[in-house]
Parts: structure tokens; C-alpha cells; sequence
């Protein structure tokens, strides 16, 4: 056998280690994170009162910052720090109300956990089969070590959260730069659909 491969060997047993070790965790969080929504939702006794218990659930595991930098996309450069802010409370706003809406009290989620995996370094995607209502899902979480394993993005049947307000923020955008975009998001929390 070539002896830098004897060498590279021990790198590798280390890799797949802390790979092993950083996946456990994702999941672990994440395990957490849909337990303590799944009991709010069992103690719910209405969609409103959901909403009210799920903000400091979905704030400690949602990187929200981080959400809504990547569905403003670019432009959030542009942004002041007070535009950032506030876009970043309003999405998140609009994020619970719409996330609690979907719940019904009384209804239980059965939720299946597959095996993590990491398309690189610190970037998790943990895999899900959610049966609801009598209704199945497949539910991708994007989870990231560098934000404190919490949450960036959610694919619902192959459709990203985040990928999906981009579009509608880029063209707010387009339109009249990062005040049309914060106008939209304020619009939509205080007119709901």
C-alpha cells in the first residue's frame, strides 16, 4: 500500500468522526426543536393562542436573520441597519402567523426523521416524512452549525420558504429598493390574507 495513503487514512477516520458528531447533533436539535412545536400544538386551545406559544419556540430555533438576508438576496446589502431589523421582525412576524395557521388544534403531526446529510461543510439538510390530517409531506430542514444550529430554510415538497420570498421580495426590490420591500412585508402582517 502507498504510504501517503496510510497517511491520509487517519485524516479521514477523523472526518468521518466529526461528521458523524456534527450530524448527531442537527438532528438532535432539530429533534428538539419539532418536540417542543408539537406540544405547543397539543396545548393549544386555539390557532391564536398557537401563535402566541410558538413565537419563543420558533425564535430560539429559526435563524430568522438569516432567513430573511437570503430571501431579500443581494439587495440586503443595501439595506440600513434599522431596514434590517425591521424586515427581519416583519418576516418573522409573517413566518409564525403563517407557520401556526396551518395547525389545527386537536390534530397530532406524525413525523419521521431520515438520516441527515451535508451538501458542505457546516450546511445540514435532515430529511422528514410528515403525515397530517390524513395528508403525507416531504419536509427538508436546512439547519447550519455557524448559526448555532438553528433552522435557515425550510422545503416543503420541494419548495424552499426561502426561495419562495425571494422571488416576491426581488421584485419588490426591483421595484423601489429595500423601503418597498419592508412596505410589502408590513402590508402583508397587517393585512393578511
Amino acid at each position: 500500500m502507498n504510504p501517503r495513503l496510510l497517511l491520509l487514512v487517519p485524516l479521514l477516520l477523523l472526518h468521518g468522526t466529526a461528521f458523524a458528531a456534527s450530524t448527531a447533533e442537527a438532528e438532535k436539535r432539530l429533534q428538539g426543536a419539532v418536540n417542543e412545536v408539537l406540544a405547543a400544538a397539543d396545548a393549544a386551545p386555539s390557532v391564536g393562542a398557537l401563535a402566541e406559544s410558538l413565537d419563543p419556540i420558533l425564535h430560539k430555533h429559526l435563524s430568522f436573520d438569516a432567513m430573511t438576508r437570503r430571501a431579500v438576496g443581494p439587495g440586503w446589502r443595501q439595506f440600513t441597519e434599522d431596514q434590517k431589523k425591521n424586515a427581519t421582525r416583519l418576516f418573522a412576524t409573517l413566518i409564525l402567523r403563517t407557520y401556526s395557521s396551518k395547525f389545527t388544534p386537536g390534530e397530532r403531526a406524525v413525523i419521521k426523521f431520515l438520516p441527515a446529510t451535508s451538501p458542505e461543510p457546516g450546511r445540514y439538510e435532515i430529511p422528514t416524512t410528515l403525515l397530517y390530517e390524513g395528508s403525507h409531506y416531504n419536509v427538508i430542514y436546512r439547519m447550519e452549525e455557524a448559526e448555532g444550529w438553528r433552522v435557515t430554510d425550510v422545503v416543503i415538497e420541494g419548495v424552499s420558504l426561502v426561495a419562495n420570498y425571494r422571488s416576491q421580495f426581488d421584485a419588490e426590490y426591483k421595484k423601489g429598493g429595500a423601503n418597498a420591500v419592508v412596505g410589502a412585508l408590513s402590508h402583508s402582517v397587517n393585512h393578511p390574507k
